[in-house]
């Protein structure tokens, strides 16, 4: 009686491991791990601070609009680089709305992808996300490296680089919502 309660055990357990590679339950258990293993960004010293001079720099907006970063000049900045297919992007995503839904006008977000709209608008509706989409244009020049997805940058209205974060990050943590208000206020 005892070994077949065991198998019984391990085929339960082999099966459940399994859900994770072959089922939506494993998809959503791996998003789930992400956000709980994700940490608040650590906020560089102001002596190793880099800055970015240069705002020159095109983008596109939902409605595949060409604009100029320039128009960011003098404000704070969050610009998130991100890809719809990325799990840690899909996890990350979350915070992001929150930091959003509580700074929106306060700041600018540029929550950046180098996607074709349909997969970005279908994404979107399904998480539910609201922050604006921005596009990239892939070989215009850029003051930011955009080969690390996801990564993030917070920028302060001196074009200082307060946070450099590469991969998943929890951006609605009271620690960066202290240094927001800090930086807003400047």
């Amino acid at each position: 009686m005892k070994k077949g309660k065991k198998t019984l055990i391990n085929i339960a357990l082999i099966l459940f491991v399994l859900a994770f590679f072959v089922t939506p339950l494993g998809h959503y258990g791996k998003v789930f791990l992400n956000r709980l293993l994700a940490t608040s960004p650590p906020i560089i010293e102001e002596s190793q601070r880099s800055r970015i001079t240069d705002y020159d720099w095109r983008l596109k907006d939902a409605e595949w609009n060409f604009f100029n970063f320039e128009r960011s000049k003098g404000r704070v900045v969050f610009i998130n680089l991100w890809a719809s297919w990325k799990l840690p992007s899909e996890a990350e995503l979350a915070s992001i709305q929150e930091m959003y839904d509580t700074y929106q006008g306060k700041m600018d977000f540029y929550i950046i992808t180098n996607e074709m709209r349909p997969p970005v608008e279908t994404f979107m509706a399904k998480h539910g996300f609201t922050f604006p989409v921005t596009y990239l244009i892939i070989g215009d020049k850029m003051p930011i490296d955009s080969s690390e997805v996801p990564s993030s940058y917070l920028i302060d209205k001196h074009g200082n680089i307060v946070i450099y974060k590469k991969k998943i990050a929890k951006w609605n943590t009271s620690k960066v919502y202290a240094l927001l208000d800090e930086l807003i206020a400047e």
